[in-house]
């Protein structure tokens, strides 16, 4: 290679890791950055900022969660709850508060087919299992409508799938076609990162919960109470009392939540609530706000229930 060649093309690489090196993973895996590799050619991260309370440990982004998570630090995050699109938008009916209602949630789950969608539900799930910490789990929600598809794509990617959850609504809509049997269940699927992971789980405390003996797989719990939806409504929205139960059987206080699809970030509330750190993502500015409003909620709640307890204890 003649000389002046080669000096160029050393030069040009030492530009190339300067500018790399601008972007050098972050200790707290709260922050998210650009990939080393983006950052040399100038790209911006694929996100903005929403809400961000480092005293708390809570952030949320406004962005894809595929990009993001691309692009987010490996090996940071120890649960995820995902509530992804169940593509039910269909132009459909069904029944809330007694009112025959549209099915139809908004573009984000509107079904693209049954080969893109199982593509899309791929590409989360792999985003998701490259940020799980080696011994990290994710717990994934659905209908008949697309868990089975997530069932698979979490085989095909090599996550060990732990347990599936039964949730019974106990006060599910009645179905209004008559042609059915009523839809009172979801599915939540809870898997660890691979067949190597050494999951958490507190056993102890789970079976204290339930009286003193094992919980099974079948969980009785209510649909959202009107009081969790008084800031406004989502309409996919889980309650508390799942992600309670969720969050307190799979990780410890001080573990990092992360919720990819967040909506009105009950993950969030119940993070928060029970002393652990979240992330949540979310594409639509609406559902974002409404968070934030959950979120300063939740803050103030465990603030106070603080103060109670410094009182209390003389401190």
């Amino acid at each position: 290679m003649p000389k002046k060649m080669h000096n160029k093309s050393m030069l040009k690489t030492v530009m190339k890791q300067k500018k790399a090196a601008m972007y050098k993973l972050p200790e707290n895996p709260l922050e998210f950055y650009i990939s080393e590799e983006a950052a040399a050619y100038g790209r911006k991260p694929p996100f903005t900022i929403h809400y961000d309370n480092p005293e708390q440990s809570v952030k949320l982004l406004k962005g894809d969660c595929i990009e993001i998570l691309n692009q987010a630090r490996e090996n940071s995050v120890d649960m995820i709850f995902a509530d992804p699109p169940y593509f039910l938008s269909n132009g459909g009916i069904t029944c809330h508060a007694g009112k025959m209602v549209s099915v139809n949630k908004g573009k984000w789950d509107k079904s693209k087919g049954v080969e893109k969608n199982h593509k899309f539900t791929l590409e989360w799930l792999k985003a998701c299992q490259r940020v799980l910490k080696p011994n990290g789990t994710i717990w994934v929600s659905g209908t008949t409508h697309i868990i089975y598809s997530i069932g698979f794509a979490m085989q095909e990617l090599g996550y060990k799938i732990l347990n599936d959850i039964i949730w019974y609504k106990r006060n599910a809509p009645p179905n209004l076609s008559c042609r059915y049997f009523t839809h009172s269940t979801e599915i939540v699927l809870w898997a660890a990162k691979n067949q190597k992971s050494k999951h958490y789980f507190d056993y102890q405390l789970m079976r204290k919960m339930n009286q003193g003996k094992q919980m099974r797989n079948v969980w009785e719990i209510s649909a959202p109470l009107s009081e969790e939806k008084r800031f406004g409504k989502h309409p996919t929205q889980k309650p508390t009392e799942l992600l309670s139960r969720i969050i307190l059987a799979s990780t410890k206080e001080g573990d990092l939540v992360l919720d990819p699809f967040c909506g009105s970030s009950t993950t969030g509330v119940v993070a928060i609530l029970r002393n652990r750190k979240y992330v949540g993502i979310d594409l639509e500015e609406e559902y974002l706000k409404l968070s934030v409003k959950r979120i300063e909620e939740a803050i103030a709640k465990k603030e106070t229930k603080l103060f109670v307890d410094e009182k209390v204890s003389g401190l």
